[in-house]
């Protein structure tokens, strides 16, 4: 499959965590341009902060493999990873990390900062804005949605600690 496509099936993916309430992320994982492995957001639906579309992705290529070093394999992300998962990126040894959209809130692949720039042991080639019009149009949406669905309810505020002394 050509980058084109495989970027394709992350936005499917992202399609998914959107029809859940998840924020619209999608990933896919693969080696020699064969997927190895796919995966969405399930954050809210799982209750796990852990549960980021990359994450998934690369647990799922792991366990496909038979293995923790993805080093002959390429992630592909319809948006700009977060710190934890360029650690995660980082850590599995993923060649190549090609993405759609931007974070300027937590992308650690240039936006906020490069963690690929620093001198940890491994550095993957990075590629930016493959369909990143049609990442883009997806988060905002998804955003768009979740404010009008908002509007109609009063914003949540914490509860206010008693004051005990008295």
């Amino acid at each position: 499959m050509t980058d084109f496509e495989l970027m394709g099936l992350a936005l499917e993916e992202a399609a998914k965590a959107a029809a859940l309430g998840e924020v619209p992320v999608g990933a896919v994982v693969a080696r020699h341009g064969e997927v190895v492995a796919t995966a969405h957001n399930t954050r809210e639906t799982e209750k796990n902060a852990l549960h980021h579309a990359e994450l998934l992705a690369i647990d799922a290529a792991c366990k496909a493999l038979g293995g923790w070093r993805l080093w002959e394999c390429e992630l592909f992300v319809t948006l700009e990873p977060c710190p934890m998962c360029a650690g995660g990126i980082i850590n599995s040894r993923l060649r190549r990390v090609v993405y759609g959209a931007a974070d300027t809130k937590a992308g650690c692949c240039g936006s906020v900062t490069d963690l690929f720039a620093l001198p940890f042991n491994h550095h993957p080639v990075v590629e930016k804005g493959l369909r990143e019009a049609e990442a883009q149009q997806l988060l905002q949406a998804f955003f768009v949605s979740l404010r009008e669905k908002r509007a109609g309810r009063p914003r949540w505020k914490p509860p206010v600690p008693e004051n005990r002394g008295k």
